[in-house]
């Protein structure tokens, strides 16, 4: 009995694997980011990350 309950909990899980590692059309993709989430943005003078948008606080302080 306890073979057969391990047996088909590992069933289940390589079922759970295989759905887990398809991709559903138009959700993601190989092109895409994970979840399809944009790309973050870069500031064009310095090159860092800007997540908030507007003026780039590090560029800022350098200046003033």
């Amino acid at each position: 009995m306890m073979l057969k309950i391990v047996s088909l909990f590992l069933i289940f899980m390589v079922v759970l694997a295989i759905f887990g590692r398809l991709r559903l059309p138009g959700f993601g993709g190989k092109g895409d980011r994970a979840g399809g989430l944009p790309k973050p943005k870069l500031c064009p003078d310095c090159g860092r990350y800007n997540l908030r948008g507007g003026p780039c606080r590090h560029c800022r302080n350098e200046q003033g």
